[in-house]
């Protein structure tokens, strides 16, 4: 239970109360779509957003964003009154509301969008506001460190996502997912390969697919409640959805089914003997969620109905039966003060509601008819037995649900009926508030196995959706006579009988292969070490100190992407033309030049200072044969006032004795000189470069008709520029402030040393 609660404490706040009206109310909304969404039809809402980048906010519902959309909000209404009265008296209850109720806003934004780029904004909302959840006893080393790792694993997925879909917008000339989809699969075209790895590195490490697995039961961190919303109907489904949203487009070739069938199917298996080996309840759910993400990421790998249809009931039942279980062993842990497998033991006298509930989600977890558990295992063996790789599959999948199946009894029957250890605390029943949710999610999973019609009217649209196609559907049937998928159900339920009567000694097996094998978590912290290790080389190298250094690899870093612009451009055919040159062309270039030699010679500050004032007035000069006064105007102001500032900045600095000390740099002369060459071959390639007069045409066309002003420069900046211009301004502002704060620091210290003239003869 989290810490300063208070059992006592009155829990119906409106920080408690209102986010939860105000969920179940868009479940209630949502769910009037479900007869016009179940007849085949889509809902879009769109606004402009950035029209010029082909971006706009738009949401499409049809039967797999309404699905998600009723799981989100059904679930999230029931978790969030669960929560008002779990953390009961936290002072920090009110934060703690906000975060979940913006993270279910986010994850609803994310389901519903249209538009990939608003997807994306979405998709990385979520990412923040779980690492809020996560790290929400932010006291506690443990949670701050685990929601960071969370974060930083998905925010690099989210980044490599924003990658593909970037080239998706680019390469289809459209960001919309429902222009997308309809146009069938990128299979085959050129820029697939790429598209498809960055697609999959952001949906692998948000639905947390092996080696990306270990931020997932880290993420236990956060309190009860936000493990059940997390691991049922939100964050870590995230992939999952984008891989069942993206089906039509990315799917039909072998690198996708090859692809998802490996990492869902080794990811199944692993989880699910993980789960196996845990002791803490909590951690052996969080390795369940691993298990059916897996699954579900197998199941999604094909392309035929069953597979899809499999892949969209068992998404479906296990947001039902996983919300369960966690709440009930928050409500285990609210009343006996412990999560233990091995202490907790005969609760179901103390706590029958709790213990109902619990047995009713671990039958539907381990695939018990008549549950709709057993009906979307049904459908899923079916799908595995269509499959192109149909053994693999199999063999992932038996091994998988025969864990699960073991793990159900772990979770539900030892805490309730099996011996009973040291319990820290006397059992009692949990308040309605935290049963009423439990206790519905469960009865559902036995609701809609008995009436699979009730269920097929949410996942048979959302399988529509993921084929591209409307499909017969009717695959939801709670007894399909006798055949494969019904003996691989038998032989599936007989195996994980025997896993539970031996899985005290084959968790101590797993636990010493564990010991032998990868710690992905250590290698997690290893890696940060390293990363901190060269950022500190880093530093060490460039931020010496020197203004020098500072110049030398800025200018490199210029010099640099100089050449790599040319080199990608091919500006290697430039003429330099001096025969057109008139005589004041000449003598400003030859001005510029006496001020660069000067300013390269002399040994004085000042010297140098006005020397370089001599180029500007130059360039200034240039500004003024071209017809470009006011621009001429500010370089002038400009070097004034710079020239002003470092002659005075100059009778402050200290005299140095140059007297045999080495003043020829001849690495600063030849980068100088390159980064003066490079500089120069851009631009002549750029003045020969045929000039493209649309955008002049479009300011001078509506300058005076839209801004009103006739000078087009002027109106650039003021009008069609005004936020860069506000930002230049802003950083003026800002280098004002800041130069007079330490030229009157300056004088503060000097006040301070004068008034105590004998503090620096004691240090």
């Amino acid at each position: 239970m989290a810490e300063d609660t208070d059992p006592n404490a009155p829990w119906i706040t409106v920080a408690g109360i209102l986010p939860t009206a105000i969920t179940a109310a868009l479940f209630v909304w949502f769910l009037g779509f479900v007869p016009e969404i179940s007849a085949g039809q889509q809902i879009r809402w769109a606004w402009d957003w950035i029209p010029s980048l082909q971006i706009t906010l738009s949401f499409w519902l049809d039967g797999l964003s309404l699905m998600f959309a009723l799981l989100i909000t059904g679930i999230g209404a029931l978790v969030m009154l669960y929560a008002a009265r779990y953390l009961a008296g936290h002072p920090q209850y009110a934060r703690f509301s906000f975060y979940l109720f913006s993270f279910m806003l986010s994850m609803l934004g994310l389901v519903l969008a249209d538009n990939l780029i608003a997807l994306f904004v979405f998709w990385e909302l979520t990412t923040f506001t779980s690492y809020l959840l996560i790290g929400f006893s932010h006291a506690d080393p443990k949670s701050r460190r685990n929601a960071l790792q969370a974060l930083l694993l998905t925010a690099a997925g989210g980044l490599a996502l924003l990658a593909g879909f970037i080239l998706i917008g680019l390469t289809q000339g459209t960001f919309e997912l429902s222009v997308l989809n309809a146009s069938g699969s990128l299979a085959g075209q050129a820029w697939y390969m790429p598209i498809l790895i960055l697609v999959l590195l952001g949906a692998f490490t948000k639905s947390a697919q092996v080696p990306f697995h270990f931020w997932l039961p880290n993420a236990m961190a956060a309190p009860t409640p936000v493990s059940a919303y997390l691991h049922s109907a939100t964050m870590v489904k995230a992939g999952v959805y984008l891989l069942a949203r993206l089906h039509p487009s990315l799917s039909g070739s072998d690198a996708w089914l090859w692809t998802l069938t490996i990492f869902g199917g080794v990811t199944a298996v692993f989880a699910s003997v993980m789960a196996l080996r845990q002791i803490d309840l909590k951690q052996t759910l969080a390795y369940t969620t691993l298990m059916a993400l897996g699954t579900l990421t197998m199941l999604l790998a094909g392309n035929s109905g069953y597979a899809i249809t499999a892949a969209m009931a068992f998404l479906f039942v296990h947001s039902l039966y996983k919300a369960a279980l966690f709440l009930t062993i928050g409500l285990v842990d609210h009343a006996t003060g412990t999560r233990d497998a091995n202490v907790l033991g005969g609760l179901s006298m103390a706590m029958p509601l709790t213990s109902v509930a619990a047995a009713l989600a671990a039958l539907s977890m381990a695939g018990i008819p008549p549950f709709l558990g057993f009906i979307a295992k049904e459908v899923g063996y079916a799908g595995a037995v269509g499959s192109s790789l149909w053994p693999l599959v199999i063999l992932f999948a038996i091994a998988a649900n025969a864990l699960m199946v073991a793990v159900a009894a772990i979770v539900a029957w030892k805490p309730f009926f099996g011996p009973q250890g040291q319990l820290p605390r006397t059992p009692h029943e949990g308040p309605w508030a935290m049963l009423l949710g439990p206790v519905t999610l469960a009865v559902l999973g036995l609701l809609y196995g008995l009436a699979p019609g009730l269920a097929a009217q949410i996942v048979e649209p959302a399988t529509n959706a993921v084929l591209g196609y409307e499909d017969t559907g009717g695959r939801l049937k709670l007894w399909a006579g006798f055949n494969i998928p019904l003996l691989l159900s038998v032989v599936t339920l007989a195996l994980g009988y025997v896993l539970y009567r031996r899985h005290q000694d084959l968790r101590a097996r797993i636990a010493r292969i564990e010991a032998r094998g990868p710690d992905f978590d250590a290698g997690w912290d290893r890696l940060l070490e390293h990363f901190m290790a060269m950022a500190k080389w880093q530093t060490r190298v460039i931020q010496t100190g020197r203004l020098r250094d500072y110049m030398f690899w800025t200018f490199g870093m210029l010099f640099a992407a100089l050449i790599a612009g040319m080199g990608y451009r091919g500006l290697g055919g430039v003429e330099l033309a001096l025969s057109g040159l008139s005589v004041r062309e000449w003598g400003v270039a030859g001005l510029i030049v006496a001020g660069t030699v000067a300013a390269l010679v002399t040994s004085s500050r000042i010297t140098a200072i006005v020397a370089l004032g001599v180029v500007g007035i130059g360039v200034a000069l240039i500004f003024i044969i071209y017809s470009a006064p006011d621009v001429a105007i500010t370089q002038l102001l400009v070097e004034l006032l710079i020239v002003v500032l470092f002659a005075v900045a100059a009778l402050k600095l200290p005299v140095l004795d140059r007297s045999g000390r080495q003043t020829h740099r001849p690495i600063d002369a030849v980068l100088a000189a390159s980064v003066g060459v490079a500089t120069t071959a851009v631009l002549l390639a750029v003045t020969q470069t045929p000039f493209d007069r649309r955008l002049t045409e479009f300011f001078e066309a509506n300058s005076y008709t839209e801004a009103y002003g006739r000078n087009i420069v002027n109106v650039i900046l003021v009008d069609f520029r005004t936020l860069d211009t506000f930002g230049e301004i802003a950083v003026v502002v800002i280098a004002a402030l800041g130069a007079y704060a330490l030229l009157k620091g300056g004088r503060y210290v000097a006040r301070r040393r004068a008034d105590t003239p004998g503090e620096e003869e004691k240090k």
